[in-house]
């Protein structure tokens, strides 16, 4: 095999290049582990080599997991790490103590590597499609399982350590909501930039408000009249009574009338609070309900036996940018809120503290390194670091006067006499 050829300048760029990256990946520090905080919304990782499926947390995923096979889960609410528990045999290197299993932990079945109302597991050298978190469950769901698309054919797997993989995995964390994958897909019915919040319908059917307010103004539902007809998106405008019904191709006008609007209406802000440009008598007080008259069609669908239409649906909803602000908030309706915090308010995920060597160069690495030892080490070690940069400067001067690329055989060469010669100055 050929020896890899590179000028010192690209080697310098793309030493850059994987401290930028070690920086984004890994910003945090991993000395402590979460387990002392109780039950917490964090992050959380299963590992697959450990033979109980359990979570762990960030830092334990790197300081005691970092050999074992994992899959990230992404944020769990109510969540404590299980590594310093009796549930894994393997011992917690951050958290000496071992602890009693985790009995208020919850393990759906994301903990045994599947996802979705289909079941299916998760290999991203194959998936095509954008998966969405739910907001209640937390559980991630395709689009095709949601009626936002037709169900793609999975791609061949990218080879491993390919620059098209690294490139690929960039982008995808770049906007992980996108409006067309990297797989060339066409646009969902929805794109991610128009909603902030998913609800499967599992929790949708558990929560009663959330039915009521389906297919209203923010609140965006998926559904077809019947199985030939192409799936559409529906919501109220915030005009009351108008209902949008939008196929993601042109407007419905037999259906809708008009396109939604950005119209400013009591319906569409938080009781208490006075609309934008509106004026003070147009308040509405906690004591009114201002809820949004209930949508036709998504009545239908959760209640067809008071209604004569058929409607066909997942039962997702798809709530958009500033629907806890939306929220009728009479006593009624906060009642029916209340038990579901995540709704009114966005909540907190814990993180580790943030590494303060993140994103320093190997040099500034090294320095910091070199301030920790004591003081004659640090002496040792700074005229061997000298002794070594003079001898590499002298190695590489030929090459630098007769133009010549150096290869990785060159540097193993000169570093090979270096560890040989035992004082640290080639020969």
């Amino acid at each position: 095999m050929a020896d890899s050829a590179s000028t010192l300048t690209d080697v310098l760029a793309l030493q850059d290049e994987l401290v930028e990256e070690a920086a984004l990946a890994l910003p945090h520090q991993f000395s402590e582990c979460s387990y002392p905080l109780g039950q917490i919304r964090q992050a959380i990782y299963l590992c697959l080599t450990c033979s109980e499926p359990r979570g762990i947390c960030s830092s334990c995923s790197i300081a005691c997991h970092t050999e074992h096979e994992q899959v990230e889960l992404f944020p769990k609410r109510n969540f404590r790490c299980d590594c310093p528990t009796s549930a894994l045999a393997h011992p917690c290197t951050l958290h000496k103590q071992l602890e009693d299993v985790n009995s208020s932990n919850i393990y759906g079945q994301n903990f045994k590597g599947l996802f979705c109302r289909c079941g299916r597991s998760y290999d991203p050298n194959t998936e095509r499609e954008t998966m969405i978190q739910c907001l209640a469950c937390e559980d991630w769901f395709h689009e095709s399982c949601c009626n936002l698309r037709e169900r793609p054919s999975s791609r061949e797997p990218t080879p491993v350590g390919g620059p098209e993989q690294a490139a690929g995995a960039a982008d995808e964390l770049d906007d992980s909501r996108s409006n067309a994958s990297s797989s060339c897909l066409p646009s969902p019915l929805i794109n991610g930039s128009e909603y902030e919040s998913f609800v499967c319908a599992g929790c949708v059917a558990t929560i009663p408000i959330l039915q009521r307010y389906a297919g209203t103004h923010g609140v965006i539902m998926v559904i077809r009249e019947a199985d030939n007809q192409e799936w559409k998106r529906i919501e109220n405008s915030p005009a009351e009574g108008t209902i949008i019904v939008d196929d993601g191709r042109k407007p419905d006008f037999a259906s809708a009338g008009m396109k939604r609007t950005r119209t400013l209406s009591n319906v569409d802000t938080p009781a208490a609070k006075r609309p934008r440009g509106s004026s003070p008598s147009l308040v509405t007080t906690s004591a009114e309900c201002i809820a949004p008259p209930p949508n036709p069609l998504a009545q239908a669908f959760f209640y067809p036996q008071e209604s004569d239409r058929s409607v066909l649906s997942s039962g997702d909803i798809f709530l958009t940018e500033g629907f806890r602000d939306r929220w009728c908030r009479c006593a009624k309706c906060l009642s029916s809120l209340e038990p579901f915090p995540f709704l009114l308010r966005e909540e907190e995920t814990y993180e580790p503290p943030e590494d303060p060597d993140s994103g320093l160069s190997l040099e500034e690495l090294g320095l910091r390194a070199l301030e920790r030892l004591p003081r004659d080490r640090a002496i040792e070690g700074i005229h061997a670091y000298n002794g070594m940069k003079d001898d590499l400067k002298q190695f590489l001067r030929p090459f630098a006067q007769d133009g010549k690329i150096v290869n990785e055989s060159d540097i193993r060469a000169f570093f090979d006499k270096l560890r040989d010669s035992g004082k640290g100055a080639a020969p």
